[in-house]
């Protein structure tokens, strides 16, 4: 399974979203920080779901972190997230 099907899988076992788009933007950043040749390292996601609904904008990112897991974490450089309940 490649790192966008992982980030997906626990991301809907997580919040069962009605919307989830992981993107992966790393040729964007080429020669930046962080940068490997053939992508992996610069990720956006987008999400919606109710289970996010009652939480801040830095609860929504605690809660995409850890569902995704520090090993997960660990193997990018860079992720924005816009979530949404």
């Amino acid at each position: 399974m490649d790192l966008a099907d992982e980030m997906r899988r626990r991301l809907a076992e997580a919040f069962a979203p009605r919307r989830l788009e992981v993107i992966d933007e790393s040729e964007g950043h080429r020669g930046h920080a962080g940068w490997r040749e053939g992508g992996g390292t610069h990720w956006r996601i987008r999400i919606a779901a109710p289970a996010l609904g009652a939480m801040g904008r830095l609860e929504r990112h605690r809660a995409i972190h850890a569902a995704l897991g520090p090993d997960l974490i660990g193997r990018i450089h860079a992720l924005a997230i816009e979530a949404e309940g």
